[in-house]
């Protein structure tokens, strides 16, 4: 059970807190900013505002918003006694929506990782003791799934319980997607039996009378031997906008998702956290904040590949400088100017000479230009 907990934390910790990497469209030039809209139709837009806005229920990560724009849910935990078990309750979920409006017409989600058991291999499957749908140990025992049909029959119901006229327009398997993900998995656990799958399903599909167009991306993350039937959905996250207009909002999810910021504190609580719900101890604090920093490297060396990954097939990306912290920040590469202000707020121009310090409809400062990092030997 020990090992099977450490081998929780680390997958969670390593390669969770879906922040999964997009893209951007332009827009094109005249004289005043707006509260992000259709960034391609619009080409009297000059410049985009973001808003970096907290998790706000345990303040786990922070979030570039479009400015008027909503967020929606967050981390949550699950009650082992309510689940009937504890496999759900180790470490933290996160349901969580950046949307346009109440209605979310226009909307990114992150998806819970949750846990599953395949009964077929073990004595008390076979005898029938455990049928699908039942309960063990807090999983829903169900056979392992392909990611296609995951997110066809399972994350897609879940996200919309209520759709109807559900038309599958594309359903593909992200073959590099899963060995990439194996090969760094591997690299911070090398004895690991796990295996992985990934897939991209595009749908298109009615709900409250409106139809929508969907893209919705996951992982599924086989145990192996180690597991012994457990299994579960691993960086899921979906974006919709009305039908046809899935495009023309690229740009806007690909700012959204690459700017997620995770707080330190908030995960060195939370390996402690598991730690003490798998009843592990670590020693001491001061061991605890080594992990935290190294986790937090890790990601930071990590994460925009295994998110980059996720959205290959949609989206382009840039690396820039932060002019207040010299960090480097992934952002859309459609604009070609970026300014950013202390507060990690971000304004992205195609005009050379626009400069929003001094924009009459904003009445703002503090904003100084992001560049591109230089790339080596430059």
């Amino acid at each position: 059970m020990k090992i099977l907990f450490v081998t929780v934390l680390l997958t969670v910790i390593f390669t969770s807190c879906a922040n999964t990497n997009e893209k951007e469209k332009k827009s094109q030039s005249q004289n005043k900013v707006k509260e992000v809209d259709h960034l391609k139709e619009n080409k009297s837009v000059e410049a985009v505002m973001f808003q970096r806005k907290n998790e706000p229920r345990e303040n786990a990560f922070s979030i570039l918003v479009p400015k008027g724009w909503q967020i929606e849910g967050g981390i949550f935990r699950v009650d082992p006694t309510a689940q009937g078990g504890p496999s759900q309750s180790i470490a933290a979920k996160l349901d969580f929506t950046v949307k346009k409006d109440r209605d979310g017409s226009v909307l990114i989600r992150w998806l819970p990782d949750v846990l599953y058991f395949d009964m077929r291999n073990s004595p008390a499957g076979q005898m029938g003791l455990f049928p699908q749908g039942s309960n063990y140990q807090g999983m829903r025992v169900l056979n392992i799934m392909s990611a296609e049909n995951f997110i066809s029959q399972i994350a897609f119901p879940y996200a919309h319980p209520s759709a109807h006229d559900v038309q599958i327009i594309e359903s593909k398997k992200l073959t590099d997607v899963a060995a990439n993900y194996d090969r760094r998995v591997k690299q911070a656990m090398p004895y690991s039996t796990m295996s992985y799958d990934a897939a991209l399903v595009k749908l298109k599909y009615t709900e409250n009378g409106n139809r929508f167009e969907e893209t919705l991306v996951s992982i599924i993350e086989n145990w192996g031997q180690l597991g012994a039937g457990m299994w579960g959905n691993k960086e899921i996250f979906l974006i919709r906008t009305p039908e046809g207009d899935l495009d023309k909002w690229a740009s806007t999810f690909s700012i959204i998702q690459n700017s997620v910021k995770l707080n330190i504190n908030w995960l060195v609580g939370e390996i402690k956290g598991q730690a003490t719900r798998g009843q592990i101890a670590l020693n001491t604090q001061q061991e605890v904040q080594r992990i935290g920093r190294e986790i937090s490297e890790h990601r930071r060396k990590t994460n925009a590949e295994i998110n980059n990954d996720m959205f290959l097939t949609l989206t382009e990306q840039e690396e820039y400088v932060n002019p207040f912290t010299n960090e480097v920040e992934v952002g859309t590469d459609q604009w070609r100017n970026r300014w950013e202000n202390e507060n990690g707020d971000v304004i992205y121009t195609d005009s050379e000479d626009y400069d929003p310090n001094v924009d009459i409809n904003l009445n703002i400062s503090g904003y100084k230009r992001s560049k591109i990092r230089k790339r080596f030997p430059d």
